[in-house]
């Protein structure tokens, strides 16, 4: 590993950069970013530049992706600058030469952005965001771009997972409190809701996006009462229009029977239990038994709620096993994409000075120049194949990805996260049936004639 020249002369730790404690700080990136940017500056090297975003191979038990993210990425971009502060702390480094942190005082983002729209399908090679902005601009967002990116489009492709499982189920993001920090914990619920899901858990999902917020209760509240019974009509007054009881904190089917016993004298005051929830154990065996008990003792409108380190697979088994099950709260195997926790993603130079690049590493090569996805459908509607072009091929299908940004500003609002919701929710609709039930599956990506015959030029041209 490179270390810091122990010579070299760090700040003060006493010092205040109260700029730079935000998550929108421009400091939020990789060292290397900056150390380019200087270089670009000594060799007045600001010419247009072009990267895109693209994901290398799929993981395991991934037949495809959703895009997430792209409505964080324009506020990143339409926020981009640099605080006195965060320049003051980049000069205290001595990193930089004056002049370079100079010019960052007049540094925002002037650039061009083409993406997908959010809540789309795609596959491997396939770009879902190009930016187009002079060099050093293009350069310096690449580490948050792809921060933000990558998280949401993990979270949102296990989501459709789990939508695509447990089809008419009542689906809530459980997984804030596992999260890898409160951001992710934030930026899951959005994911998760644009993909499919009902809604979440966390409370602050609701003022930030719009995800209508599901709560019920945990362990330790009926833990606190002497008498489970007591705990559960206790909360019923507290909560009168969300009576959601936890009832395996002790002995599942006995706490049903408790319920069972107290709805009556709740429904004389106007108060009806909505559902239980269900948490550990034998969730298919309790959850058969506890629907036998509610709909004897006249509770057939309750419904039955299970939590408890639920994925797609356990979704897809209740389901299947016809477990009387109406829904869902998916956590921690959701929101750190346990089974597949990052994707194999880049943002690379594809253009730079209208000269088309291409990198060619050992497993990592890349295809050049400015690019184009379209879709072709078959007649039933259903997604039959890809191809991979060059912006100016036109082919036959759909054009995936549209301009978004020009010179620095929204060409126009994004849509609503309901509205990228419903638009996930026709993708899911057209994948193809392997896809949609989990199996094995090659859906066909095709790399056009055009831009195999572009990288053939790139390749010969001396490096």
């Amino acid at each position: 590993m490179i270390q810091e020249d122990d010579q070299q002369h760090k700040p003060d730790q006493g010092m205040k950069f109260s700029s730079m404690k935000s998550l929108d700080s421009v400091l939020l990136t990789d060292l290397y970013q900056l150390t380019m940017l200087q270089g670009y500056y000594e060799q007045g090297m600001d010419k247009t530049a072009v990267f895109e975003f693209f994901v290398r191979d799929l993981p395991s038990e991934r037949g495809f992706l959703l895009t997430a993210g792209l409505e964080q990425v324009l506020q990143y971009l339409e926020n981009l600058h640099f605080t006195a502060e965060e320049r003051d702390y980049l000069k205290s480094t001595g990193r930089f030469s004056a002049g370079f942190i100079d010019s960052l005082a007049v540094l925002r983002f002037t650039g061009d952005v083409h993406a997908m729209a959010e809540g789309s399908v795609f596959f491997p090679n396939e770009p879902i965001l190009r930016i187009t902005a002079p060099l050093p601009q293009a350069q310096l967002v690449e580490s948050r771009v792809i921060n933000l990116l990558h998280y949401q489009t993990l979270v949102a492709s296990k989501a459709a997972r789990c939508v695509l499982a447990a089809p008419g189920k009542l689906l809530v993001d459980f997984g804030m409190r596992r999260s890898h920090g409160g951001e992710a914990g934030l930026l899951a619920a959005r994911a998760a809701y644009l993909a499919g899901f009902d809604g979440s858990s966390t409370v602050l999902a609701d003022p930030a996006f719009g995800v209508p917020g599901y709560g019920t209760m945990a362990h330790s509240f009926v833990q606190v009462h002497d008498l489970e019974a007591a705990a559960f009509e206790h909360f019923a007054h507290a909560q009168p229009d969300n009576v959601v009881l936890l009832i395996d904190t002790y002995d599942t089917e006995a706490a049903a029977q408790k319920v069972v016993e107290l709805a009556p004298r709740l429904a004389q005051q106007g108060i009806n239990v909505k559902a239980v929830r269900l948490d550990s154990g034998d969730l298919f065996d309790h959850a058969r038994q506890v629907r036998a008990i509610l709909d004897a003792g006249g509770l057939q409108q309750t419904r039955l709620f299970c939590s408890g380190n639920l994925d797609e697979h356990q979704l897809r088994a209740f389901v299947e096993k016809g477990v009387p099950m109406d829904g869902f709260g998916v956590g921690t195997l959701m929101d750190t994409s346990a089974d597949a926790p990052y994707l194999d993603c880049a943002y690379k130079l594809q253009e730079y000075a209208g000269i088309a690049r291409r990198k060619r590493s050992e497993g990592k090569g890349t295809w050049p120049g400015r690019k184009q996805v379209y879709r072709r459908y078959d007649d039933n509607g259903v997604m039959a194949t890809d191809i991979v072009t060059l912006e100016d091929d036109v082919q036959a299908g759909r054009a995936l990805l549209r301009p978004v940004m020009q010179a620095g500003k929204r060409m126009q609002p994004l849509p609503s996260l309901a509205e990228s919701r419903e638009h996930a929710q026709r993708e899911l609709q057209t994948l193809p049936a392997p896809l949609r039930k989990f199996q094995e599956f090659h859906y066909g990506v095709e790399i056009s004639a055009a831009l195999k015959q572009l990288a053939h030029e790139v390749d010969m041209q001396p490096h």
